[in-house]
């Protein structure tokens, strides 16, 4: 099941981003005039085809959904002899520059616009999300980064209210806001609110923020964690060790075997560790403080649903013998909706298109001067796998998605490489600034680079995407 819903939602992802697109290049090439033969989503052979319209367009879907195009009535790809002037006259090539430009730049310049169509209705309608409540990590070490914000002066309970002078209300907000700091490789200043103290400003340096991976766990690898709520508990099943042991609901949990348990995720951990062995669990019932003797039941499950990991990455095989005690303990970190006014979510989508944008141009190019690492290159499994994860999470979840998606695809058709949209405006500027068109032949000759650029690119993209899955 969860593999039929990854591929349809992989699908419904990639296949409005394609649409989209390419409707940009559709619509503005109509509205200068050229003529547009095939609008297809997908490539490859037709499996799907249709003509609407006062010039017959044919609509088709291809067989390969990894790209689509619009295909103009164009003298490079064909002899026009025997045409009457008037369809001569809407042909690509005899369009002014800036004609030329506004329909390839009309591609991506719709991906943005639809992250920020998406974006503004999220902020509008308003999405429950973790406070910027967060629980700190005291211990240091070995990796960059780690205990960053124990050393900072950060404590477990303070509400992050603004990064860099940019306030946050909610933990997808904070995350943001330090993977920017990461890439930037800047310091990071954090203003706190402590319960009962007032507020302080903390800085994250730079020099402990450099070499973390903006792919992976930035704000666990800085010691930072959504606040979780007192391990409480919330529910015993009959017959089961807890209710065997004498644990009630309201019972506050403060340790096991004399080890402090901060919340709901701490103790799991610990009876997790425990399977058939007894432990002494300390609870606060009322104003009394008691110890319940607990023996957590054994019970074997995959052990790539747990956490550890072997120490090389990969997913660790089998099963492994965890210990459960069949009650729910209170695990929800606070919750707040965040929602705008139509005037401010448009607003801040813009900003956020934008930021990620330009947070995107920044990876390119510390990739290419080897600041970041190639393994940030991902391709269409990965994006799968993400689709299928954020669709499971919610409609939220799977529509910033589709417009953090959408912004990528925006900013990878802008690189000026040939083939891509990016490449063909590289050409245009050339030609405002020389009054001249490219010459034919080196068009061919960048184009065969550009085709061995890209291919290079997607087998890279699969590679990674093979080695993260594994």
């Amino acid at each position: 099941m969860n593999l039929l819903q990854t591929v349809l939602a992989f699908i419904i992802c990639l296949g409005t981003l394609i649409t989209i697109h390419e409707l940009g290049h559709y619509l503005v090439a109509r509205w200068c005039g050229v003529k547009v033969l095939r609008f297809s989503v997908g490539m490859g052979k037709v499996i799907w085809s249709r003509r609407y319209g006062p010039d017959q367009t044919e609509w088709v879907v291809s067989a390969l959904p990894l790209g689509g195009y619009v295909k103009m009535l164009d003298a490079r790809e064909g002899n026009l002899d025997g045409l009457p002037e008037s369809e001569l006259a809407r042909e690509f090539t005899r369009q002014s520059v800036w004609k030329r430009i506004a329909i390839v730049a009309a591609g991506p310049l719709a991906n943005f616009l639809l992250a920020i169509v998406l974006f503004a209705g999220l902020y509008m309608v308003g999405v429950q999300e973790p406070t910027s409540k967060v629980s700190v990590q005291p211990s240091v070490g070995e990796s960059k980064g780690a205990g960053a914000a124990w050393v900072a002066g950060v404590r477990s309970g303070d509400l992050i209210t603004a990064v860099n002078g940019h306030a946050v209300i909610s933990w997808s907000e904070l995350r943001w806001e330090l993977i920017q700091g990461v890439i930037n490789r800047s310091d990071v200043q954090l203003s706190v609110e402590r319960a009962g103290q007032g507020h302080y400003n903390f800085v994250l340096p730079a020099v402990l923020l450099a070499g973390l991976d903006v792919e992976g766990d930035v704000t666990g690898d800085l010691g930072l964690g959504m606040a979780r709520p007192l391990p409480v508990v919330q529910q015993v099943i009959a017959g089961g060790p807890a209710a065997r042991a004498g644990l009630q609901v309201g019972d506050l949990l403060l340790a096991v075997d004399d080890t402090p348990v901060a919340d709901g995720i701490a103790f799991i951990e610990i009876i997790r560790g425990a399977a058939g062995r007894t432990v002494q669990v300390q609870v606060r019932r009322a104003s009394q403080e008691l110890t319940l003797a607990v023996v957590p039941q054994g019970e074997q499950v995959p052990a790539a649903q747990m956490a550890g990991k072997d120490a090389k990455g990969g997913k660790a095989q089998g099963t492994v013998t965890v210990g459960k005690i069949s009650a729910y303990i209170a695990l929800a970190p606070d919750m707040i909706k965040v929602a705008s006014s139509p005037p401010a979510a448009v607003g801040k989508a813009v900003q956020r298109v934008w930021e990620t944008s330009a947070m995107s141009v920044k990876m390119v190019g510390k990739m290419l001067i080897g600041e970041a690492s190639l393994k940030n290159v991902t391709g269409p499994l990965t994006i799968a796998d993400y689709a299928g994860q954020t669709a499971r999470a919610g409609v939220a979840s799977y529509l910033s998605f589709i417009a953090f998606i959408s912004i990528s695809l925006g900013v990878m058709n802008l690189l000026p490489i040939p083939v891509l949209d990016g490449g063909h405006l590289l050409y245009y500027s050339l030609e405002v600034l020389t009054g001249r068109s490219v010459p034919e032949r080196f068009g061919e000759i960048a184009q065969r680079f550009g085709i061995g650029l890209l291919l290079t690119l997607m087998l890279l993209a699969v590679f990674n995407d093979v080695v993260r899955l594994l």
